[in-house]
């Protein structure tokens, strides 16, 4: 409890009397400080008790006297402490009543009474209010070293701090999410700090910012948890008032305790990455006995039901959606999709095996669990961010979006460990595709759903499609035929003669005629299965997507 200037007057040995101020006894003190100086100000750093024997002040001179008062009250000092009968023998009434104008406790101080006296009182005082801060805070840290050991763990640890702080306490993981708070209402108030929380999570740990209540009932501070370049959790905690030495000593304890339990040893996270590495090369390398038996306990789980293979790159920026991120590729795309699987596993309890490879991410995850969903729901916040875009819709029936400045996903169908390799094929086929179609994230059953003729919007495609049909369009351009139509017309007929004449309006002999003369021009045979299929994908690659017929020749 701090040192107040009541307590100073009821304090028997010292015979202070009140002059002025009585009703601001209860402000604490943080020091006594004797001087003679007509404007002590600038030594002053509020919160002082003043002791003076007016020995410069003119203390009977009502101007001099309410102009010191008011300058001492408004630099932050709680009381002034008036010698007695050392240069004035009783205390001038100008002084009281420039103390009782400023509301400033005014302190009678008897002959016998040292100034010396009154500084170890309070100095006692702050020094035992210090050792009982401190013995809290000791207390306070012995209680949640032993909730963080215990089976409940942050939940407990959560529990204790908000007892100590006598308000609320919640933890957040690496991707920002809520996952304990306590008491259990301060979920609610918590989960509206994520925006702040997101931003403490963009700067290097160890970190920490003070929120304004929006309810205008706390004040919350937040704590980055981690030692990396990146923060490992937030812890939150609220509180009525700016915390005290206990409640501050309590809050460090909690976030000391919090980054061990939510932070392993580096050595241990590379010893972990290099097993997941080595497992998945040999999952890809054929050898699934192989990869389960370096899997053990960690990953062994993973490959005993249906797992699926994620390959997630980041996007350059010429590639992302209009408008995505003011088209630039947002820093540490791959590292949210990350936290996002990894804190959902780690609710779950389910295994996850991620593995950098070079600048790319790869994953395994059980197929339907919590990792597998949020990596799906992170693809969607990014397209929502970024804004609908239309697409040809796949089996799942979702809707658009571009890249939203993050990353591009390809996800297999669900596999097992003697099928890796091909699971591995399907999510870079499926990468390749949500790259072509500006998707965050594309499954392989999607794309096989689908049709082929989407995978012909690519600038090369049209470029080949193009040179194979130039000297066509070059001859219809000179008014001597129509050998584009025509050539679209026989080969939608599956060449029947009459159907593709039909079709055309024109005889059959002079469709014969136009077909010699493609062949001649183009120096292929349309016997040629592969030629047919060829100039028939080029006819779709350039068709206009209105009226699916060629776009008309530059005059």
């Amino acid at each position: 409890m701090p040192h107040t200037l009541a307590s100073l007057v009821n304090h028997t040995a010292l015979k202070l009397t009140v002059l002025a101020g009585e009703e601001q006894l209860d402000v604490p003190v943080r020091w006594a400080h004797a001087s003679e100086l007509i404007d002590p100000v600038p030594y002053m750093e509020g919160g002082e008790l003043l002791l003076i024997t007016a020995l410069k002040l003119d203390a009977e001179d009502a101007e001099a006297t309410r102009s010191y008062v008011r300058r001492i009250a408004r630099a932050g000092v709680v009381g002034l402490g008036f010698a007695v009968g050392v240069n004035y023998e009783g205390v001038p009434q100008a002084l009281v009543e420039a103390a009782a104008e400023e509301g400033l406790p005014l302190l009678g101080v008897p002959r016998r009474t040292p100034f010396i006296a009154i500084s170890k009182a309070v100095s006692a005082a702050v020094a035992a209010d210090q050792y009982r801060a401190v013995t809290a805070g000791f207390e306070a840290q012995r209680e949640l070293t032993r909730a963080a050991l215990g089976a409940e763990g942050p939940a407990e640890l959560l529990a204790r701090l908000a007892a100590h702080l006598d308000g609320w306490a919640a933890l957040y993981d690496a991707s920002g999410a809520v996952v304990a708070a306590a008491p259990d209402w301060a979920a609610r108030r918590a989960a509206r700090l994520t925006e702040d929380v997101a931003r403490l999570r963009g700067r290097p740990a160890p970190a920490s910012s003070v929120v304004s209540g929006t309810d205008g009932d706390d004040r919350v501070e937040l704590q980055s948890l981690g030692t990396g370049r990146r923060a490992r959790g937030v812890l939150a905690v609220g509180t009525a008032a700016p915390l005290g030495t206990a409640e501050r000593f309590a809050v460090h304890s909690a976030v000391a305790l919090l980054t061990l339990t939510t932070e392993r040893s580096r050595a241990l996270q590379d010893a972990e990455a290099r097993l997941g590495a080595a497992v998945l090369k040999m999952l890809l390398a054929g050898e699934p006995d192989h990869a389960r038996a370096v899997a053990g306990r960690l990953y062994g789980g993973l490959l005993d039901a249906p797992f699926r293979v994620v390959v997630a790159e980041p996007v350059p920026a010429e590639e992302q959606a209009p408008g995505a991120a003011g088209g630039a590729a947002v820093p540490g795309g791959l590292d949210a999709l990350a936290d996002a699987m990894d804190s959902a596993a780690a609710r779950t309890g389910e295994a996850l095996l991620a593995v950098p490879d070079g600048g790319r991410l790869v994953v395994l995850v059980a197929d339907g669990g919590a990792a597998a969903a949020a990596c799906a729901a992170h693809a969607a916040e990014a397209e929502s961010r970024a804004g609908a875009r239309p697409r040809a819709r796949g089996r799942s029936g979702r809707g658009a979006g571009g890249h939203g400045g993050t990353v591009a996903v390809g996800l297999s169908a669900p596999t097992g460990p003697m099928a890796a390799a091909h699971a591995y094929r399907q999510a870079e086929q499926a990468l390749s595709v949500a790259r072509r179609r500006g998707r965050t994230l594309v499954e392989h059953e999607d794309v096989a759903a689908g049709s082929v003729l989407p995978l012909l919007a690519d600038d090369a495609v049209r470029a080949f499609a193009d040179g194979l049909l130039r000297a066509l369009r070059d001859h219809d351009a000179t008014g001597r035929g129509d050998l584009v139509a025509s050539l679209r017309a026989w080969l939608a007929r599956h060449g029947q003669w009459d159907a593709a004449a039909a079709d055309l309006g024109v005889h059959r002999h002079t469709l014969r005629y136009r077909m010699r003369r493609v062949e001649e021009i183009l120096g292929r045979s349309l016997d040629d299965a592969d030629v047919r299929m060829e100039l028939w994908l080029a006819l779709k690659a350039t068709a206009s997507p209105e009226t699916g017929s060629s776009p008309a020749p530059a005059p």
